[in-house]
């Protein structure tokens, strides 16, 4: 017994010490048996046969990365080899070498060089056409690994694949038997339509054979013998193909019934799958004609929606929906790529009208969408990268239940086909005229619904409710593409007085449109959790500000958007930072000067800062309808005391996020900035930096508008002047020198002669005036001093404050200049 255990002590110390073979050198595999197949010789003997079995089955286990270092020229070499040791008529041998073609191509990466792409398409279309029907899924897996950015290097084979007789025209044809054989079809057209750029691309007849099979594909039902995934993937692959087409640039939408129906289908794909909603589209939607772009009237009554694109309700009954329970238990969603989803659909937010101050919270249930409303009428990183569509592996198909079980499963493919439609139409838009894209403005822009119906399918459908937090962002940029270059469009919307006619105007419909997109992306702000979807609403919200004429609008717009996102120039995330300033920025260079925004800009620092939802109490409608009876908004603001306390509050906040370090609470993810940094990282300092300009736009308007024949105008000046010149002596308050370094002094030699110009005018302009005066003296370096050019207008200007004490004028104006002229002194003793 005591001899065993020695015998095995001893064999565990020969084994433990027994010499390690060193690791394996990345390609070795490869290279070994990519030498064995070259050996090989065509032969039909059932050794032979055995032997490829055996090294194709070793060539397709072995565990390959890009980073193996196996040369593309090696696979190219080894497949060509493959495919001349198997003929055609040994069908398991075409199957495994067809898995080899697909599998080495997707592993390693690899694009087929066009000498050995001639062999391959030969061979595997070849075999299509002799093989058993069983093979085919696997030879089209292969097909669509080589046609994979080759599709301008196989313009002799495109008769034979996308002719009429076709070879995946008819594997594609709704009719086909097998829809695992109908997807990797599909799969293989739209591999065949990605562009390269630089390239020959697919030649007219071709495009149009598939786009009309990819819409085909999207049109047609579920057949019953179709799994859910596998529809989801054929959806996916049609999407891919027409985005291909549509970014390719050569593929033009001109004809209206095609256009029509692309739309049609992508607003029922945006919305596949997802919680609680159950609708009919038209299988065409039908624009509505344009008065902004075909020279007709205002007055003649539109629909708010197209004929095709209503359904048809009884009025008599009205179905009663039921709000979908939310289970607290139920395990938040993950997609494939690793992103966590927010909160489930029927939980998101509340789509009627409510409170945009509140976020939705668990427990909270909203009603399901359903088929009764209008049916037609629906970053930081992109979610559109071209990464979204990136060959996928040979594993695409499976999906363990250990990774989420079946329901996960199913919603994270039905989210994959909601995102491919948003894409597409992101790439529709693109390709077609705003002035068309517009007429479709009812099918996917929402409107305010009527008294007791239900709200309307659109694109901030999926803004509010889909559970996919990439799939809200998509939709937002989606909207954000629709709201660029708008301007002309929205220029026609009317909503400054009550409606009171028989029928809604067009200029009233595209007002409600605009006053709900507000309301829904502000509900969106609110509930929104992801920082990469939040940046999204922000961005989105400044597209729309850009464009809408709000001018032409009721009041407090701009008000509820401003409060709203005051809060997040704070935010932890560096992207919310800066697309919360570029939204700040839209809002104070709205094209006409709007008092709304004149009086947001006189609010104090604090006002609103401490959190989205805190109603703001310097600034609220009603207040501004207190002026006194018989005077008007701008005199009652013209002739009130200015307060010294925090003006421009929003130049002072751009100003110190560019030269003084940040604040604790803006300490989070840091994108874009070196680790460890005190000071704001470049975009957001270049973003406020953007706004600092504003201060010399600004500057050059005041100046031209105190040249005005209105009193008023010139009063309104003056009172403008002295608030950016307040702006000017706080920025001297900051350590950094720079602004005041380059700030252009022929700009500030032109304010204080416009100053002492308005110094000379009515006490209305010259109690500012004085003001802005001593502001610009006290402004002055010694750079502008020692100027010859500065030293004639600087002893005016004394003159003209010595002058404006001395004369006769109304007390206010005579303390203020008495009180500038006071300071300028004290000053001139400190130097």
């Amino acid at each position: 017994m005591a001899a065993m255990q020695v015998a095995g002590s001893l064999l565990c110390r020969l084994t433990r010490e027994a010499p390690r073979e060193p690791p394996p050198e990345p390609g070795n595999g490869f290279r070994r048996l990519s030498a064995r197949l070259r050996a090989l010789r065509p032969d039909d003997s059932s050794f032979a046969r055995t032997e490829i079995h055996l090294l194709f089955d070793q060539l397709i286990s072995e565990n390959y990365s890009e980073s193996d270092g196996v040369a593309p020229e090696d696979v190219n070499a080894l497949l060509v080899q493959a495919c001349r040791l198997v003929p055609l008529n040994q069908n398991h041998l075409v199957s495994k070498v067809s898995q080899l073609i697909h599998h080495l191509l997707n592993r390693l990466q690899v694009i087929v060089d066009e000498e050995n792409l001639d062999f391959l398409l030969a061979y595997t279309i070849s075999a299509i056409q002799q093989c058993g029907s069983w093979t085919h899924m696997a030879i089209l897996q292969a097909l669509a690994a080589l046609v994979y950015c080759n599709g301008s290097k196989c313009q002799k084979y495109l008769p034979d694949l996308v002719g009429k007789t076709g070879l995946l025209m008819k594997l594609s044809d709704p009719a086909q038997s097998d829809p695992e054989v109908r997807r990797a079809a599909v799969h293989c057209m739209a591999n065949l339509c990605l562009s390269v750029p630089g390239q020959p691309y697919l030649d007219e007849p071709y495009q149009s054979i598939c786009f009309q099979t990819f819409l085909t594909t999207l049109q047609s039902p579920k057949l019953s013998d179709m799994d859910d995934v596998a529809f989801c993937m054929l959806l996916q692959n049609a999407l891919k193909g027409i985005q291909s087409l549509l970014n390719s640039g050569k593929m033009k939408l001109t004809l209206t019934e095609e256009l029509g129906a692309l739309l049609a289908v992508l607003k029922k794909a945006m919305f596949h799958g997802l919680p609680g909603l159950n609708i009919e589209i038209p299988t065409v939607l039908y624009p509505t004609l344009l008065p902004q772009y075909d020279g007709r009237p205002l007055a003649k009554p539109q629909q708010s929606e197209s004929c095709a694109s209503r359904p048809t309700v009884n009025k008599k009954k009205k179905a009663k929906v039921k709000p979908k329970k939310v289970h607290q238990g139920e395990e938040e969603e993950k997609e494939s790529n690793g992103e966590t989803e927010a909160a489930p659909a029927t939980s998101r937010v509340h789509l009627h009208k409510g409170n945009t101050q509140c976020p939705s919270s668990p427990g909270v249930q909203s009603l399901p969408l359903d088929g009764s409303g209008a049916a037609g009428k629906d970053r930081v990183s992109s979610p559109f990268s071209s990464a979204s569509w990136k060959r996928v592996s040979s594993s695409e198909s499976d999906y363990s239940d250990a990774e989420g079980g079946m329901q996960s499963k199913m919603r994270s493919y039905q989210a994959k086909v909601r995102q491919g439609a948003l894409a597409c139409f992101l790439s529709t838009i693109k390709s077609i005229e705003k002035k068309v894209l517009y007429g479709y403005w009812s099918a996917f822009v929402p409107d305010t619904p009527e008294l007791g119906s239900p709200q309307s399918v659109s694109l901030m459908t999926p803004t509010l409710k889909d559970p996919s937090p990439k799939t809200r962002a998509c939709a937002l940029q989606v909207l954000s593409a629709i709201f660029e270059g708008s301007k002309q469009f929205l220029s026609v919307a009317e909503d400054t007085s009550d409606h009171r006619r028989a029928f809604t105007p067009f200029s009233i419909m595209i007002a409600s449109s605009i006053r709900e997109l507000h309301r829904c992306l502000l509900l969106a702000l609110v509930a929104e959790s992801s920082s990469q979807t939040l940046t999204q609403i922000i961005k989105c919200l400044a597209n729309l500000v850009s464009n809408a004429p709000y001018n032409r609008l009721k009041l407090s717009l701009l008000t509820k958007v401003w409060n709203q996102i005051k809060p997040y120039i704070c935010h932890r995330d560096v992207n919310v930072r800066v697309s919360s300033l570029t939204l700040l920025g839209a809002i104070v260079s709205t094209h006409a000067p709007l008092p709304e925004v004149q009086l947001l800009l006189q609010q104090p620092c604090s006002s609103g800062l401490s959190n989205s939802s805190s109603a703001t109490p310097h600034l609220s409608l009603p207040d501004w309808k207190k002026a006194p009876s018989g005077s008007s908004l701008e005199e009652t603001t013209i002739n009130s005391p200015r307060s010294s306390s925090e003006p421009f509050w929003l130049v002072r906040r751009c100003i110190s996020i560019v030269v003084l370090p940040k604040e604790d609470s803006c300490s989070g993810s840091e994108a874009g900035s070196a680790t460890g940094s005190t000071y704001e990282p470049s975009p957001v300092r270049l973003e406020a930096l953007q706004d600092v300009i504003f201060v010399a736009d600004t500057a050059n308007a005041i100046l031209m508008s105190l040249q005005d024949k209105s009193l008023n105008v010139r009063a309104k000046a003056a009172w403008s002047l002295g608030n950016l010149t307040d702006t000017l002596i706080i920025n001297m308050e900051t350590p950094d020198p720079s602004f005041q370094e380059e700030f252009s002094g022929l700009l500030l030699l032109e304010m204080l002669r416009s100053a002492i110009e308005a110094s000379k005018d009515k006490d209305k302009v010259k109690s500012n005036a004085v003001q802005a005066l001593g502001n610009l003296l006290h402004f002055l370096q010694p750079s502008h001093t020692e100027n010859p050019r500065f030293t004639e207008v600087i002893e005016e200007a004394i003159r003209a404050l010595i002058s404006t004490v001395l004369v006769e004028a109304a007390m206010k104006v005579r303390w203020n200049a008495c009180y500038v002229w006071e300071a300028y002194l004290k000053i001139l003793l400190f130097h």
